[in-house]
């Protein structure tokens, strides 16, 4: 669109070209002179009527089209992201035939209506300042860095468990009970996930006394987490457990399965810090 009288000669030269691409039937806007077509009000509105058309063509023709996998993958994400919103709410799940600003004003409603029902300490965000565009890309860098790092971590945590529950079938008398220990381990299982479901919509959501920081060795955080296991002293020297990913070495440890009258509780090689085998 011309912003003044310099641009209206390129603006209509521009034009001209468009619309013999899309081969407009009026010849007052495709013959004579290019600079004079768009003098009198009739052409004018001749060229909004054509390019109108040429929309809501347009538009009809994309209906009819299929769909591309990544516009249905796209739409599929959309449609169990708003399932998961009504489902956090306590809403009935959402009809797939309720169009979407009618969806949007019900969940809406349902916020406002939980939020008024709420002290509203606690409703004071954890971000309050608002972010630039370059701040945000920061950020963005600095999640992706973090999600790389607990990713490593989750992985090992994984690895670890799954070396654990594999040395429980070792046992003798495990021998029995091996269907019922893995229809039991199995759900749990495959309930972890190696990557982080943490994204920046959860710093938007988080509240402010999220910065607040408790003590794990406080009274109230002790009254959950305390067990008889917290009695039991280690005295002497403790070895390294390591716990590191990233100072992780070749050669790496090699499973076995214990000796008979073993006592050493594991694998019968042990391995002391960043995978180096030390002598019984």
């Amino acid at each position: 669109v011309p912003s003044g009288p310099e641009e209206a000669e390129t603006f209509q030269i521009e034009m001209s070209g468009l619309l013999g691409e899309l081969r407009c039937p009026y010849p007052s806007l495709t013959t004579g002179d290019v600079t004079s077509r768009l003098h009198t009000p009739e052409n004018c509105l001749q060229l909004l009527y054509f390019l109108s058309s040429e929309l809501l063509a347009a538009r009809l023709q994309a209906r009819k089209s299929p769909p591309s996998p990544e516009r249905k993958n796209r739409s599929q994400e959309a449609v169990r992201e708003l399932q998961g919103i009504c489902r956090a709410l306590g809403m009935p799940e959402a009809d797939p035939s309720c169009p979407v600003p009618q969806l949007m004003a019900d969940i809406e409603a349902k916020i406002s209506g939980l939020l008024s029902t709420m002290p509203p300490e606690q409703m004071t965000p954890l971000l309050k300042t608002p972010l630039t565009s370059e701040e945000w890309k920061t950020l963005e860098k600095i999640h992706g860095a973090l999600r790389t790092e607990y990713q490593c971590r989750r992985c090992m945590i994984i690895t670890r468990f799954d070396v654990t529950i594999e040395s429980f079938h070792w046992s003798e008398r495990a021998k029995d009970r091996g269907a019922a220990m893995s229809k039991a381990f199995r759900p749990l299982r495959q309930s972890l996930q190696r990557e982080s479901q943490i994204s920046l919509a959860h710093l938007l959501a988080a509240r402010d006394d999220l910065s607040c920081i408790t003590k794990t060795s406080s009274g109230a955080s002790r009254d959950k987490t305390s067990c008889a296991i917290n009695k039991v002293l280690m005295t002497g020297s403790v070895p390294d457990r390591g716990g590191r990913p990233n100072e992780i070495e070749p050669p790496m440890p090699v499973w076995e399965k214990r000796r008979e009258g073993g006592g050493d509780g594991g694998g019968h090689q042990r391995w002391g810090k960043r995978g180096k085998k030390k002598k019984k």
